[in-house]
């Protein structure tokens, strides 16, 4: 049963206060929030390859490109969904629905982007680029938006493969093509995206279910979501921990530094599922599980610094996990050094 604290809240209980800034309406339906995100993952797939620091012209058409073509998936998305914008109170002040954007202005917007994303990504980077980032736009706004969102409880976890598609898109910058590494990355994404977006579906569970969006929340209550993002959130965890052998060198650094991010996320997980209709809790979830890729994202790219890149996989067998026979390891400072 939803508590009456989850179905009394507010449009600014939900939203935080910078997140109600107003913007331009020809920015604010690009969702310009959502970008840094995924450009942290393009850059976390670029980390992972060995083509890693790209030049940066590459570097800059990338990320460029990207943040277009995810401008263009935005506005397209609104365009899809601005009837039912305007039913949800969270929504219902969007350019769109309140009519401070023409839907001509919002489609030429939409198809100026993409251009601009192709034209960029083709000149500057590569063929390879350019399609993994258009194929991320038509899975966002055909698979997610228009297939699964409305039709399915399930549609975040299929649909997640839109918000998983960057880091191939770096992992194709940085070498032209996809190795294992970058689909680990893509494969975390996947599995990081149902506990991250059911927390805040946990907190607007009562405006889907004013529109009729089968959301996990709206179908199964607050009990089982919690339970699901608990399951989640252990599989992200576990996941997680393949990127020490990803990363081309440096994973030791990598994985040392990764275990409070996980004891983090395990934990407020696990106090969700104590308390599923806890609203504090649900959002509190919901903005360390940003914070929590943007962390994953940065320690691929602090592990591929020159410093980092002394703490490879083979320091494992200082603890005995590993055979004899690898190079020098340092540890922690070039005056402590074990042979092998």
């Amino acid at each position: 049963m939803v508590s009456a604290t989850a179905t009394t809240l507010s449009r600014e209980q939900i939203v935080p206060s910078r997140a109600r800034v107003k913007l331009p309406p020809w920015l604010e339906i690009a969702k310009p929030r959502l970008i840094p995100l995924l450009l942290a993952t393009t850059l976390g797939g670029m980390a992972l390859s060995e083509g890693w620091p790209l030049p940066t012209g590459r570097l800059a058409c990338t990320l460029g490109g990207g943040a277009l073509a995810a401008a263009a998936a935005g506005v397209l998305n609104c365009l899809w969904e601005q009837g039912l914008d305007g039913r949800m109170q969270r929504t219902s002040g969007r350019a769109l629905p309140s009519g401070r954007l023409s839907v001509g202005t919002a489609f030429a917007i939409a198809v100026a982007l993409a251009l601009a994303a192709a034209t960029l990504l083709v000149s500057g980077v590569n063929c390879l680029a350019a399609s993994l980032s258009l194929l991320g736009l038509c899975s966002y706004v055909l698979l997610y938006t228009v297939l699964l969102k409305p039709r399915t409880s399930q549609n975040i976890v299929i649909g997640g493969v839109a918000g998983a598609i960057p880091p191939l898109v770096g992992a194709a910058a940085a070498t032209g093509h996809l190795g294992l590494s970058s689909w680990w990355l893509f494969a975390l994404v996947m599995v990081w995206t149902p506990a991250h977006f059911w927390a805040l579906a946990l907190l607007l569970q009562e405006d889907y279910r004013s529109v009729g969006i089968p959301m996990l929340p709206v179908v199964k209550g607050s009990a089982a979501t919690a339970r699901a993002i608990s399951v989640y959130a252990a599989a992200t965890v576990l996941l997680s921990l393949a990127g020490i052998w990803a990363l081309p060198s440096g994973g030791l650094l990598y994985g040392l530094l990764l275990l409070p991010f996980n004891g983090r996320l395990l934990q407020m997980a696990w106090r969700l599922h104590q308390a599923p209709d806890d609203v504090q809790r649900a959002r509190g979830l919901f903005r360390w599980s940003i914070l929590y890729l943007f962390g994953i994202c940065l320690l691929l790219m602090l592990a591929r610094l020159p410093a980092g890149e002394q703490f490879s996989v083979q320091g494992l067998e200082l603890l005995g996990l590993a055979g004899s026979g690898a190079p020098a390891f340092t540890l922690a400072a070039p005056v402590l050094v074990a042979p092998f």
